[in-house]
């Protein structure tokens, strides 16, 4: 059981603030991957998740990676961290938070893609004229963000 999980055992339903990463992963032909999620259902979106107690948020991003995707992250940049009222949620059960995203981007990655059956449905890498209306929101912040900014910099290396 995993540190959310135990508190809300003890604070139930109530807000929380919970900390997280996202990765913006490019192939070298400039396509990013995004997961077909199962939560929330039918919306795409980055690999990521919520920290575990002693992780830094690069340690979460590269733990997330590994456990969705298969692929072992190299290097991470920083790109930015997203809060605030925009970012509150109410899970199907109930479950109240607020949550403070750490996002990074990387083209160095290794390994296997491969499913976590538990949270995905499935992976592909869109290329960014090419991606799915069906965002999870905060994450086509991110995305939106990641082509203006780190896109073209990042692929010209």
């Amino acid at each position: 059981m995993g540190y959310v999980e135990e508190l809300r055992k003890v604070v139930g339903h109530r807000p929380l603030i919970l900390v997280g990463a996202v990765v913006v992963l490019v192939d070298p032909g400039g396509h990013l991957l995004l997961e077909e999620r199962k939560f929330p259902e039918g919306l795409w979106g980055l690999p990521g998740g919520l920290m575990e107690l002693g992780e830094s948020t690069e340690d979460t991003a590269k733990r997330e990676v590994l456990e969705e995707t298969g692929l072992r992250v190299n290097g991470l940049t920083l790109m930015n961290v997203y809060s605030g009222p925009n970012h509150f949620v109410v899970a199907k059960n109930g479950d109240e938070y607020y949550v403070v995203t750490t996002a990074y981007y990387s083209n160095t990655f290794s390994g296997r893609l491969t499913v976590d059956q538990e949270e995905s449905i499935s992976f592909k890498f869109f290329a960014p004229e090419e991606l799915p209306d069906k965002l999870v929101g905060s994450h086509r912040t991110v995305i939106k963000e990641f082509l203006e900014h780190h896109y073209s910099a990042l692929i010209a290396k």
